[in-house]
This record gives C-alpha cells, structure tokens and sequence, in this order.
C-alpha cells in the first residue's frame, strides 16, 4: 500500500490518498472513482470519458483506479477481521 499511496506517479500522492479513502474526490472523477470502490460492475466508458474530459490521462486514471480498488480493499479485509474477532471473543481486552 506503501508504494502504492507514495510511491512515484503521474498523480499526487495527495490524489492517490483521496481515491484510497474515497473521500474528497472532485467531480466527475468522484463518479468513476465511487463506482470502482463500491459498485465496479457499474463502471461504464462513460465514467471514463467523463474523467478524461476533465483532464486525467489514462496514467492518471489508472493510478487513481488501483488506488481506490486497493483501498476498498483495505476497508473490507478491516471489517472482515473485526467481524471475526468479534464473532469468535478476541479483541476483547485480550
């Protein structure tokens, strides 16, 4: 996640974090950058197109998209643990 959120790009690692987290993401970019992290089978060229007109190149893009995948990622691994520690009694104070 490291390299991914710091590492060298065509993008800030600023605009990484944001896609990471899904959170302060500009228009449109926030439309493609939403679908990705919480409902993929949405994404449509036009989401694509979209950002592109605002500026993004596909490097761009690209960056941004793995960034918010990995974090959506991240969010559910977090959960999934915490609902097994929960399920199975660790966590608590131990």
């Amino acid at each position: 996640m490291d390299r991914i959120l710091k590492g060298e790009g065509r993008t800030s690692p600023e605009q990484r974090a944001r896609a990471f987290n899904n959170a302060d993401i500009p228009p449109p970019l926030h439309a493609l950058i939403d679908k990705v992290a919480t409902r993929p089978t949405q994404v449509t060229d036009a989401d694509f197109d979209a950002a592109k007109a605002a500026g993004f190149s596909e490097d761009q893009l690209f960056e941004l998209v793995i960034s918010a995948s990995v974090g959506q990622s991240a969010r559910l691994y977090e959960a999934g643990l915490a609902a097994l520690a929960e399920a199975t009694g660790n966590g608590k104070g131990e």
